[in-house]
């Protein structure tokens, strides 16, 4: 059985990666300059725009528009954390408003409340 999370990490984060590579190469970045700006190897950018790698979801909306400011973002260097940009995005194309929406949250917003309480 494939877990939410584990779809997240093998289909959508990568997709995210890809869309971020194409969006970069399209706003004029050389191949190997948008590898710099995602701190990925100049081969992963190429197989994401070949698309040899990367799970293919069109974004759309919102997410689409995440993607495209944050490419934008990164080119003008501009991105203060990289990891919550990429969260947001995530969160933007899985339709929630919370990071997770699934059991394996519950733990975490129980710990949350506690550490709030004390």
């Amino acid at each position: 059985m494939e877990t939410p999370c584990q779809k997240i990490v093998w289909d959508l984060v990568p997709a995210i990666r890809a869309s971020l590579a194409i969006e970069l190469v399209k706003k004029g970045q050389s191949q190997a300059a948008s590898a710099k700006l995602l701190e990925i190897a100049p081969s992963a950018v190429s197989q994401y725009i070949s698309g040899k790698r990367g799970y293919r979801i069109e974004f759309q909306g919102e997410t689409k528009e995440l993607i495209e400011k944050l490419a934008q973002d990164l080119i003008e260097n501009r991105v203060d954390d990289f990891v919550a940009r990429i969260c947001e995005i995530c969160v933007s194309a899985r339709g929630i408003e919370n990071k997770c929406n699934n059991g394996c949250s519950q733990e975490e917003h129980a710990e949350d409340e506690t550490e709030d309480k004390t």
